[in-house]
């Protein structure tokens, strides 16, 4: 811990100085050895913790190579992106322009995303995704130095459609919010459901954040579907499992999701979420070696239990470590570099993953069924996904 405070501090001390304007040339000397990492992330507000676990299981990888990357040492640059699209272009180039960061790890809002992303397109600079599902980043604006270590938005709901049919449910009702994130999301349900035989009865969607469900709910009882699926997250997701429960749909109607429906808001939900079914890249639950010693780790290290965004966190960490221990930490090596990054195979938590040729995530996604407070795996929905990557030609 002495030796994490102390990075702590002197990276403080250095974006301290750099944003008084006080960063003497010596010092940008003397650190001219080191990894330059820029954090850009959510450290307040509603992304709060998810910043803070993807910061935590990032240097967690870190750690575990003696803090170093490629044999260097790291120094680290946080930037509070404070998920706000309109600060995104100026928050990402304070990094690499001011603080001449060697990798910019970032973020979890899809509007911030695209601001690291122009900037990442513009300078160059190797860009970590480490949450943000949006699809351009890696399709029609891929670019050869920017990686996803997370998913795309549609990747958990083109596993969905096939576990629905499969359990007899074959005419659906699809709800959301109308945003970028639901629609991205329907694409890879309506995809996966109609090739699996499935017919979606209606589409429903309500203006994003709100949390008035009870119209569409009352709706979707006329309709009667064999099952609803639906792409919601946070508190909005816990408000619509709670009104799904209290409406009585539940006891004919199977409601199923992408896995954001009840990541972290189990607890908010209660007894509405047992039995709800969803798809995600991970389960706090996965019965494997490789999870329960990640999990131990974590807790010990942090006082606190690991959730999809730490994993997350920890795979971009180990897909960096990959990359910099091929170029004997030379970053500027970029042929090299890249070549390393895209051939990875990351033994995550999660399972093992390679990076595709549009640098997203090929990996299974699991079916996770709600039980007491827990999602529990009861298996693999669809091994090896891959996002489509519509429209990537890599320059």
């Amino acid at each position: 811990m002495t030796t994490r405070r102390l990075v702590l501090t002197r990276s403080a001390a250095v974006i301290g100085a750099a944003s008084s304007g006080l960063l003497l040339p010596q010092l940008v000397q003397a650190q001219s050895n080191k990894v330059r990492v820029g954090f850009m992330l959510p450290y307040t507000g509603t992304f709060a913790q998810l910043g803070v676990a993807i910061e935590n299981g990032f240097r967690m990888a870190l750690n575990e190579q003696g803090g170093k990357l490629g044999g260097r040492e790291v120094e680290f640059f946080k930037v509070d992106d404070e998920s706000n699209p309109a600060k995104g272009i100026e928050n990402a180039q304070r990094l690499v322009q001011r603080d001449r960061v060697d990798v910019l790890v970032g973020t979890v809002h899809s509007g911030v995303q695209m601001g690291i992303h122009r900037v990442a397109r513009d300078t160059g600079v190797l860009s970590l995704i480490p949450n943000a599902g949006v699809h351009a980043a890696t399709r029609a604006l891929c670019a050869p130095n920017v990686f996803r270590t997370s998913f795309t938005n549609s990747q958990p709901t083109l596993a969905l459609g096939k576990a629905m049919v499969e359990r007899g449910h074959k005419k659906a009702v699809w709800i959301t919010w109308n945003y970028a994130a639901g629609e991205e999301a329907y694409e890879g349900f309506e995809q996966s459901y109609t090739a699996a035989g499935g017919t979606i009865v209606k589409k429903l969607g309500l203006p994003f954040p709100n949390v008035e469900f009870q119209a569409l709910l009352t709706e979707i009882a006329a309709l009667k579907p064999d099952a609803v699926a639906c792409f919601f997250a946070g508190g909005g997701a816990a408000k619509f499992l709670r009104d799904f429960h209290a409406a009585g749909l539940h006891k004919t109607i199977q409601l199923y999701g992408s896995g954001f429906l009840t990541e972290g808001v189990l607890e908010a939900a209660g007894e509405a979420a047992n039995g709800v079914l969803t798809t995600m890249h991970y389960s706090d639950s996965l019965d494997t070696p490789r999870n329960k010693k990640f999990r131990l780790e974590y807790a010990k290290a942090f006082k606190m239990q690991p959730d999809v965004y730490a994993v997350q966190g920890y795979d971009t960490g180990l897909l960096l470590v990959q990359g910099a221990n091929k170029v004997k930490g030379d970053l500027s090596n970029k042929k090299d570099l890249y070549a390393a990054l895209e051939g990875a195979v990351i033994d995550s938590p999660r399972g093992k993953w390679t990076m595709s040729k549009a640098h997203n995530p090929v990996q299974d996604i699991y079916l996770r069924k709600v039980d007491n407070k827990e999602n529990k795996v009861i298996g693999i929905a669809q091994k090896a996904v891959a996002d489509p990557a519509t429209g990537c030609k890599m320059a």
